[in-house]
């Protein structure tokens, strides 16, 4: 049986460019599988107690990198079972250092390391000796983190346990932006350029499948058509860039007003907006429409 862990560097870089090479595009990804494959790949090479990834969150990222937080996708090993879905402060610990600077990090023993954090070790009840942490990369920006925990040997991390993990780590990296990217054209083949909302054919696939459900389930489906009144008149005096810029804010407040979670708001085509909200009684889809009139009417563009 082949140890993994006894490969050379250049044989490991071989070994996962034949993987990558293999691994399906656009939509087809199970990105929970492939971490998760990653991270045993990564303990076969480097046997560890324990093992993360851990990925920064987008949304508070665009508030502030400095206030954001990191949070694990994929763990292995005790001292990890009951770590997914726990958030640490991007400033936190050895892997807070890492994710700021962009800079793997080597911890041969934590208690010397002024950037270690406990917390989770006396949560946990879990003692940490020795940590190596790569940072993961999505083009040019610092996504996260790959970390091992404690080698199984017991002895401290090497510089050779650092290079095998950031080899890891470039792969994660290809992975996730190999499902980015098949999540984007996804959603390019549904989406309205323009607004953002979606497009016709989405609005026709989804009004199919609305019928269908009303007629099983016998509760209304409410489809709601609008159209812009003198937007002609907007793109004769304004231009059409202008005219363009009222289709992009006028799709922003129905994202914004139309909160039903199952609802479709799409784009028709030039003005004309349409909304699906299934299983809604008809007072409520009055109501959301009313709200809609009057929310653009006083609107200033």
């Amino acid at each position: 049986m082949i140890q993994f862990h006894s490969l050379e560097i250049p044989q490991l870089e071989r070994f996962l460019e034949r993987h990558r090479s293999g691994l399906p595009f656009q939509g087809e990804i199970d990105l929970d599988l492939v971490l998760r494959e990653i991270l045993q790949k990564a303990n076969e090479f480097v046997p560890s107690e324990s093992g993360s990834i851990l990925l920064d969150d987008p949304f508070r990222k665009m508030a502030s990198r400095h206030e954001n937080e990191l949070v694990f996708i994929a763990t292995f090993g005790e001292a990890g079972r009951d770590l997914v879905g726990q958030r640490l402060s991007a400033k936190q610990g050895i892997a807070g250092q890492v994710y700021q600077t962009g800079s793997p990090r080597l911890s041969a023993d934590v208690r010397g390391d002024a950037f270690f954090y406990p917390e989770f070790d006396q949560k946990l009840g879990h003692k940490t000796h020795s940590v190596v942490c790569v940072p993961i990369y999505i083009g040019k920006h610092v996504c996260g983190v790959l970390e091992l925990i404690n080698r199984l040997d017991g002895k401290a991390f090497t510089d050779r346990d650092k290079t095998l993990l950031e080899i890891f780590a470039g792969y994660t990296s290809f992975t996730l932006q190999n499902a980015l990217d098949g999540k984007r054209a996804h959603e390019l083949a549904r989406k309205d350029d323009l607004t953002g909302l979606f497009n016709d054919r989405w609005f026709h696939m989804r009004l199919t499948e609305a019928v269908a459900q009303a007629r099983q389930s016998g509760k209304p489906t409410i489809l709601i058509f609008m159209d812009l009144d003198q937007f002609k008149v907007v793109n004769d005096t304004y231009g059409h860039l202008a005219g363009s810029q009222v289709l992009r804010e006028v799709g922003f407040l129905l994202k914004r007003i139309v909160q039903a979670v199952h609802a479709t708001v799409s784009r028709y085509g030039g003005d004309e907006f349409v909304i699906i909200l299934p299983e809604t009684p008809l007072d409520d889809g009055r109501g959301l429409a009313e709200e809609i009139r009057n929310t653009i009417a006083s609107t200033t563009f």
